[in-house]
């Protein structure tokens, strides 16, 4: 089910609703531009990925990259978008320092993907009572400008046209987002799908992806007001930050007697405002007209069917076996399939500890969901470190839940264990065996243990049997302090029941 936001700003003559739509440009994986062969490495020497295409050298014609039209092809069909068999790139004029052609190859009139949408959950503790859908508008294929820089000479500019000619995908949501939460969630997810399906890495501290948020503000019900468009925001907490100081600059405006003047605005993260960078007032005219150098692209159903079969399983469908399949709550399934990374490391955590168990992976997946997303994601974090960086891989997880299901060790001990995996980057087996960490089950020297906490105990044990119940827990933290932890706790439990009657 759908809901509806009831994120207000109160300004003095009442409540105002935010209306946002993103534009978000994500770069496409290839190894090459997307009408040239230059290639598109992140971190280059300035200039040396630059073919005479990106360099627009007279006589130079593009030719298009079939894997950038297939990776675009690609992501349309994930958010179940309109593939238009039949689009066309357009020249969009204007000058700029960092453009030589003077012109951008764009699609403006015939988009290679139409109308879609994209699911998204406002709340991860109720993964299905939270969810909206956000309309997308199209997905255009066009070519990236280069890069001004402004930091290497007292008074000139220089050029970098490394990124000239990399080829970006425009998504264009519908105005359908009403808060910043909504913002960020859209881009959380539609980034997470980009990520699933391999067409751009989502590396937006890399400038691979950024958002263009538009937003405007009206009293709620009446008609959409004047939107501005604030530029290249590059992560999902600027983009909510952008909504919320935008919006609250548009009602203060408003309500002083101002109006919104539709322009182009930059984001500045460290005062968290947005300021003027361009009046669109008079909207540009960018005399787009067809490219004469390209011909339409027209698709045929054999490269759609290759494309719709090369798409992975996706965040959704994922989540919602993990669920039904494997019995994990809708919180844990959220938090595993968010990234396809985190995915990916908990299928072979569970595939190794099934393995080592000789057991189905449905019986050992929950036991394993709670050591990731507690346990190690815990200890990574102290360390500031990623799932992608952690020294300890899915096949010593799955060990090191082997040893506590066998009742090698407690599952407090399983805590030691993992930080000395991740200091030492030694298994858990080894570990276990070298520091003497192994779970005492000898019944003879757990039963002296139990009765000498008894003994000195005597007071407590007579509460007890009085009916003071909540001592037990007591007892068996003595017990096992006692034995430093590695008794078994189902022999404490056991023996301290059947002493204490």
């Amino acid at each position: 089910m759908s809901i509806e936001s009831s994120y207000r700003i109160q300004g003095a003559t009442g409540e105002w609703e935010v209306v946002i739509g993103l534009e978000v440009h994500a770069q496409v994986t290839s190894y090459s531009k997307l009408f040239s062969g230059a290639a598109t490495a992140f971190g280059a020497e300035p200039n040396s990925q630059v073919s005479l295409v990106d360099a627009a050298m007279p006589g130079m014609l593009p030719v298009p990259n079939r894997e950038c039209i297939r990776q675009a092809v690609r992501t349309g069909m994930a958010i179940n978008a309109q593939i238009n068999k039949w689009s066309r790139f357009d020249r969009k004029n204007y000058f700029y320092a960092d453009l030589p052609q003077g012109y951008q190859i764009s699609q403006l009139y015939h988009p290679l993907v139409g109308e879609g949408s994209l699911e998204v959950i406002l709340d991860d503790k109720d993964p299905e009572g939270s969810t909206k859908t956000i309309g997308i508008e199209r997905i255009h294929v066009e070519q990236d400008a280069g890069k001004l820089m402004h930091d290497q000479h007292p008074t000139m500019s220089y050029v970098d046209l490394n990124r000239s000619g990399v080829a970006l995908m425009e998504i264009v949501s519908r105005p359908d987002m009403r808060s910043p939460a909504e913002a960020g969630a859209y881009l959380a997810k539609l980034r997470s799908i980009l990520r699933y399906v391999g067409s751009c890495d989502g590396n937006m501290d890399q400038g691979s992806m950024r958002a263009d948020v538009n937003v405007s503000v009206r009293k709620p019900g009446e008609p959409f007001g004047t939107r501005t468009e604030t530029k290249n925001v590059n992560s999902v907490r600027f983009v909510m930050a952008v909504v919320e100081s935008e919006a609250r600059r548009q009602v203060d405006l408003i309500e002083s007697g101002g109006t919104v003047v539709q322009e182009t605005r930059l984001y500045d993260p460290d005062k968290n405002t947005t300021r003027s960078m361009r009046s669109k007032e008079d909207a540009h005219d960018y005399r787009y007209f067809p490219d004469p150098d390209l011909l339409p692209l027209e698709l045929d159903d054999a490269f759609l069917e290759e494309c719709r079969a090369s798409l992975p399983e996706l965040p959704d469908a994922k989540r919602h076996r993990y669920e039904t399949l494997l019995g994990l709550s809708a919180y844990a399934a959220g938090v595993l399939t968010a990234d396809v990374e985190t995915a990916r490391w908990f299928e072979a955590l569970v595939a190794a500890a099934a393995a080592k168990a000789g057991k189905p992976e449905a019986d050992l997946a929950k036991q394993a969901s709670n050591w990731l997303i507690s346990e190690l994601f815990g200890a990574l974090n102290k360390l500031g470190k990623s799932l992608g960086e952690s020294p300890v891989s899915p096949e010593d997880g799955a060990e090191l839940l082997a040893l506590i299901a066998d009742g090698t060790i407690s599952g407090s001990i399983a805590k030691q264990v993992l930080e000395k995996m991740l200091e030492t980057g030694d298994g858990a087996a080894t570990i276990v065996e070298r520091e003497g960490l192994k779970q005492e089950s000898d019944t003879g020297a757990i039963e002296a243990a139990v009765d000498a906490v008894l003994a000195a105990n005597g007071d407590k044990v007579e509460q007890y049997k009085g009916g003071k119940e909540a001592l037990f827990g007591f007892f068996v933290g003595q017990t096992m302090k006692a034995m430093q932890g590695k008794a078994n706790p189902q022999v404490v439990n056991e023996l301290l029941k059947k002493k204490l009657g």
